[in-house]
């Protein structure tokens, strides 16, 4: 099987992305208004989603995306831009081993709501794999 072709291929190259990010955001947030920090992250994704999507000739007119599409797409880049600005700012007040763990309690919210208005259905032992998410981000995040 293709590892490109793979969702945990990618998936887990997210949670490397993720963690990288947490660490350069960390030492790059040092100097700089957290919402300046955002602003500049912003360009610079803004930059390089541009050239994937000339890269891979992945582009498609904006008019072929349907109402739906656009409203969703929309609504989820306006809940991204409020997660940067939170996590920029807890960064630069807090720990990166605290503030990360804390973040990744999306992984817990994103279980209860695919399950509650998504239909998605998870077995006892993904709740409970959950449930340890959940935990454990807290006990990271403590400071004793």
């Amino acid at each position: 099987m293709n590892p490109l072709a793979s969702w945990q291929f990618w998936a887990l190259g997210s949670a490397v992305f993720a963690a990288l990010t947490a660490i350069l955001a960390k030492v790059g947030v040092e100097n700089v208004n957290s919402d300046f920090a955002t602003f500049i992250r912003t360009i610079v994704i803004l930059a390089a989603a541009g050239a994937m999507v000339l890269v891979t000739k992945h582009w498609q007119a904006p008019a072929t995306v349907t109402p739906k599409t656009w409203t969703f797409l929309i609504l989820s880049s306006i809940a991204t831009g409020l997660s940067w600005i939170c996590y920029f700012r807890a960064l630069k007040l807090g720990n990166a081993a605290q503030v990360a763990p804390i973040d990744k309690l999306s992984v817990v919210l994103v279980a209860i709501i695919a399950a509650l208005l998504l239909g998605e259905k998870l077995s006892p032992i993904n709740w409970a794999g959950v449930a340890l998410i959940g935990v454990g981000a807290v006990l990271v995040a403590l400071r004793v």
